[in-house]
């Protein structure tokens, strides 16, 4: 029987030593979806026993130029937590990352808690007070990024970070299925994409993950930032590095890393 403190343990390790470890998978491929979120949350409560706070989740793998850059089907979500936010313009500490990407994200932020029996696009607009620009900084404590499903999940869905932008947009400014939006590295172009990538809409994206989490007996409050999935591919990122994200409508972001 495979020992899931032992594996939320060795993941915090990783973490903390900057020493990614082989696939979960592979070490012990009898491991379940259930499993993986399992693996996940004991973290979560090992790092707000250490005082941390839930600032919201996040989802991942949302768009299919995700899924293919990194082999994997399926949606999955992670927690976001208090030490996780980065103030925009201000130094990132690449040091703080094993193998650190970014990506551009449009996130949303609750002014109602969103909860169930079953949550809708509806729901979730009458929830949101705004949706603002973001940058992810995803992670993987498995070595290489050689990840599957249950590996993302169990490792907080490859969360490391999060950037927030300054200027909040009512959702009824915008189409966020249409929201376009170019990632600069450097000052060049390097990706373009829109919301629509997430699931058809950030919305949707939102509303799975509503679900999602009534299922797991968890629930979305107000003040949580959600977090909907990249719309482009991730991009590698090292310290002297910026990134920026400029949507339509929701203006720019801009990660800088040290």
């Amino acid at each position: 029987m495979t020992d899931l403190n032992a594996l939320a343990e060795a993941l915090l390790d990783a973490a903390a030593s900057r020493t990614p470890l082989p696939p979960l998978t592979e070490t012990y491929p009898g491991l379940t979806l259930d499993d993986a979120y399992t693996i996940q949350q004991r973290q979560i409560r090992t790092r707000l026993a250490a005082g941390a706070v839930i600032a919201g989740y996040k989802i991942g793998l949302t768009s299919e130029v995700a899924r293919r850059q990194f082999g994997v089907s399926g949606c999955d979500f992670g927690h976001l937590l208090s030490d996780m936010e980065y103030v925009a313009d201000n130094p990132v500490p690449v040091s703080a990352f094993l193998q650190p990407r970014a990506e551009p994200e449009i996130a949303l932020v609750l002014g109602k808690p969103l909860g169930g029996p079953r949550v809708t696009v509806s729901d979730v607009i009458a929830a949101t007070a705004y949706a603002i620009p973001a940058i992810e900084i995803i992670d993987s404590r498995i070595a290489g990024w050689q990840i599957s499903l249950l590996d993302t999940v169990a490792d907080n869905a490859s969360s490391g970070g999060f950037v927030l932008g300054q200027a909040p947009l009512p959702l009824d400014r915008a189409d966020l299925s249409l929201t376009g939006c170019v990632l600069r590295h450097n000052g060049r172009i390097v990706a373009t994409g829109a919301g629509a990538a997430a699931l058809g809409s950030p919305l949707h994206a939102a509303a799975w993950l509503a679900n999602e989490l009534i299922g797991r007996g968890a629930q979305l409050a107000a003040g949580h930032v959600i977090l909907t999935g990249t719309i482009t591919t991730a991009i590698p990122v090292a310290a002297g590095d910026a990134v920026t994200a400029t949507f339509d409508q929701l203006g720019s972001v801009t990660a800088v890393f040290d």
